[in-house]
Order: structure tokens, then sequence, then C-alpha cells
């Protein structure tokens, strides 16, 4: 049942959600779709997309599995055309797709570089035109949030890649809400620092975890519950007059000299 709260404009309207098989996805999932919104669940694992869809229905919701592979242009394409068939006009796209790799720069391979750079930066570029396309012509507008990382912005051992590759997503967000402004289309993004979640929870919970956790001034790691706030901001008229931003949600992690 939806909520009924400051953010009720959302009630009604679509979400598109990359990376929703899992983790953060399908917390932003649950989350957008408990604030009454209709919600389609991207990613490539359709038994998990389908699973996460039914617990959604079971709550009252309304989500839809759609298959995506954000490297692939006709994948995009057609995952956002079977969207908006089903689900009707998308109103909010939250690309959430991303890999990391922990690899020495001096190490890495073509591929290496390859992949990451086509899941986390090409293809949130590639999901985030194809979603504005659908906007502007359906004329609605909406809001489009990247998902980054404070690796964006700070430099960690070994995955110097990926942290090229979110860098990137910050840039792409700023001139895409500059272009995208004049069809009524904010685009922003959010910049997580280290968030507890399945994938990462064991190194988080470790001894080297623990080393890093105190140079967080918070002195905690964050929960995908602390992201929902800036989710909300960003997804509902609440912030109607914010693109172009990146917002980091890090317990002032970046404060920081080091991670």
């Amino acid at each position: 049942m939806a909520e009924q709260t400051m953010f009720g404009d959302l009630a009604g309207k679509t979400a598109f959600i990359t990376g929703a098989s899992s983790g953060l996805g399908q917390h932003f999932a649950r989350l957008l779709s408990g604030h009454g919104m209709k919600v389609a669940l991207a990613a490539r694992r359709t038994d998990r997309l389908q699973a996460a869809a039914d617990e959604i229905k079971a709550a009252g919701g309304h989500a839809v599995p759609v298959k995506l592979d954000v490297t692939d242009p006709q994948s995009v394409k057609d995952a956002v055309a079977q969207a908006e068939t089903e689900l009707g006009a998308i109103h909010v796209l939250i690309n959430n797709s991303g890999i990391v790799q922990a690899k020495k720069a001096i190490d890495l391979e073509v591929s290496d570089w390859d992949w990451m750079m086509d899941t986390n930066l090409k293809g949130s570029w590639m999901v985030a035109t194809e979603v504005a396309r659908h906007m502007r012509r359906l004329g609605h507008g909406g809001s489009i949030i990247n998902i980054a990382s404070i690796i964006a912005f700070r430099v960690q051992k070994e995955i110097m890649s990926y942290g090229v590759s979110k860098a990137g997503v910050v840039q792409m967000s700023k001139g895409m809400a500059e272009e995208f402004a004049r069809f009524g289309i904010r685009v922003n993004a959010i910049a997580p620092g280290y968030v507890i979640t399945d994938l990462n929870r064991d190194y988080l919970l470790s001894q080297h975890g623990e080393a890093m956790k105190k140079k967080i001034p918070f002195r905690r790691f964050g929960e995908p519950a602390d992201l929902d706030g800036p989710i909300l901001l960003l997804a509902s008229e609440a912030g109607r007059y914010i693109t172009g931003v990146c917002l980091p949600v890090d317990g002032g992690h970046t404060l920081s000299l080091s991670l």
C-alpha cells in the first residue's frame, strides 16, 4: 500500500530501475513501490527479477520484470519499450547497474577496461538517453537519477578503472542536465559511500572493513535506507528545481584525507 507522505506526487507514476535483481536496485524498487509507483525491475537475471516483482505485488504494489543488458543497445531499446507497453509513461529512471573489479592499474587488460566502461559508463549513458527520448516524445518530463560513488572523487588502490567510470557518470549527469532541462527532464547523481549490502557485507564486517570505518566521521557504514531520502527528493516534485547535482551520501567519508 502506498505511503501517504510529502512524496505523494509519485503515486501512480512509473519508475524504471536498472540493476534491480539484487542489492540497492531491489531496495529502490521496494522504496518507490511503497510510495505508490509502478516499477519496472530491469536486469539480466530474470529469475531474480520475477521473485522481486512477486514480492512487491504481494505487498500490494505493481511491478514487472524487464530483461536488460545495459551493454547491448538493442536490449536497452527493447527494455524501455517493454516498460512503456506494460506500465505506461516512465517518469523516473534510477540508473543503478554497475560492476567493480579489484585489479592494479598496471595489470589491467583491455578487456577489463572495456567491461568496466561498457557497463558503468556506456551502459548508464545508453539507458539514460533512451529514457530521455521516451520522456521527450511523450512530453511529460521526468527525473533521471544516476548512481555514482564517492570513488568518483577520491582514489582507492586497485579500483582505478571503477573510479574513472564513476567520475564519468558524474560528468555525464551534469552534461545531460544542461541539455535535457528544456524538455523538463532533471538529471542528478547520488554518490553513495560504503553501504552494506549482501555483496559486500563480509568484507565490510571484516578486520579491513573495521579499519576503514574509523575513517568515516559517523563511524559507521551506510545502510540502504540512508539513501531513501535523497532518492525520494530527486525523484519527486520536492526536488523540482534541482538538476545537475551530484549528492554524496557517505556519512562524511569524503571529508577525510584518505579512504
